[in-house]
């Protein structure tokens, strides 16, 4: 590994880059409200491109039945939270004459502003593909597109296009389905979608014999020590939100891998410090990495996990803010909220997608 990442961190630092660069377009193309960063009151609140994935995409002038959502989705949505942000509605429907209507048989419509977002949202990542083009060169992202689609075939099961929101313990909840119609009969694959599949496919690989999710292990106990890190320093040397943070220390401590308390050598500052079950589950998760990457290529080709390996290389870097190529495309525009807060040294090493909104560092 000359970059000294993972294949599931290379993955997830191309996509949640990727996944920036659209949502930092988004929200410069779309009237919007935030909680902290202003916006009228009768704009929907700002959310992800995730959730163009997993819902927007889907309903149409005429609506989508709720369970037909789900069949076509692969994965949840945050249907309420859509609901109450200014997105979509929910409705029974009226040609439904039933006494007890379920609410699987209700209709999602777009609002106004929702199909407003939808022409916004479309477009974004052929767009943002192209921007790639241009800053890494055609070859590379060529490259990257040809290595991804060649690990996409071979998968056995069809996948969501996108990360899913993540579960309990930040754990993959989505579904999978054994045929690849769906996925044969949609085109060309947006590179997105190509990086969600394969880095879904690793994390399945991964959760089946861990007890912690691949979210939890790769941005939160990657970094810590039995000596301890001070909590107020893991959003910048994670690229995970706080918020994402405090639910996975949470869960760690509630399974004996970590403790949070004071510095015993004084001051007010919190630190998490890992537990021998810990530090017996940070080897254990990555040795699982190590033999999953092994077999991947004996399953997939050892050439073509090389390859995906060298495109991804050449977009992270040494996977610095100051050193990664990802990042001279994450300069958001000067009245986004990014640029309100501190930026982070680092992409996380697996997207925290949260019911807040979809964001890829759970913001």
């Amino acid at each position: 590994m000359t970059s000294g990442l993972s294949l599931s961190a290379l993955l997830s630092q191309a996509l949640v880059a990727f996944t920036i660069e659209c949502d930092n377009e988004f929200e410069h193309q779309m009237p919007h409200r935030t909680t902290h960063f202003g916006g009228s009151r009768q704009d929907p609140w700002l959310v992800s491109i995730v959730m163009w994935w997993n819902l927007m995409r889907f309903v149409s002038p005429e609506g989508i039945r709720v369970a037909e959502l789900e069949e076509l989705a692969l994965t949840e949505t945050n249907l309420n939270g859509m609901v109450r942000w200014g997105y979509v509605t929910v409705a029974p429907d009226p040609a439904d004459t039933r006494p007890k209507r379920p609410k699987s048989a209700s209709l999602i419509r777009a609002t106004a502003e929702g199909r407003h977002a939808q022409e916004v949202w479309q477009p974004l990542p052929a767009t943002i593909e192209k921007c790639w083009q241009t800053r890494f060169g055609k070859a590379t992202i060529g490259s990257l597109r040809e290595s991804l689609r060649s690990v996409v075939e071979r998968i056995p099961f069809d996948l969501p296009n996108c990360l899913p929101i993540l579960g309990y313990g930040l754990f993959y909840k989505g579904r999978v389905r054994l045929n690849k119609e769906r996925r044969n009969s949609s085109g060309t694959p947006a590179l997105p979608v190509l990086l969600s599949r394969v880095l879904l496919a690793f994390a399945l690989a991964f959760e089946r014999e861990s007890d912690l999710s691949l979210a939890i292990y790769a941005n939160i106990l990657r970094v810590l020590d039995e000596k301890g890190v001070r909590v107020s320093d893991l959003p910048g040397v994670t690229g995970v939100s706080k918020e994402a943070i405090s639910v996975a220390l949470g869960f760690l401590e509630k399974t004996g891998a970590a403790v949070v308390g004071t510095d015993p050598s004084g001051g007010r500052s919190k630190l998490a410090r890992l537990t021998p079950k810990g530090r017996q589950s940070l080897d254990s998760c990555r040795q699982l990495l190590q033999r999953i990457e092994g077999a991947w290529e004996t399953r997939f080709g050892a050439d073509a996990i090389r390859s995906l390996r060298q495109a991804l290389e050449t977009l992270a870097g040494d996977s610095s803010r100051e050193k990664s190529p990802l990042f001279q495309g994450l300069v958001p525009y000067p009245d986004g909220w990014r640029a309100q807060v501190r930026q982070p040294e680092t992409l996380p090493h697996f997207p925290m997608v949260l019911h807040r909104g979809g964001f890829p560092d759970g913001s």
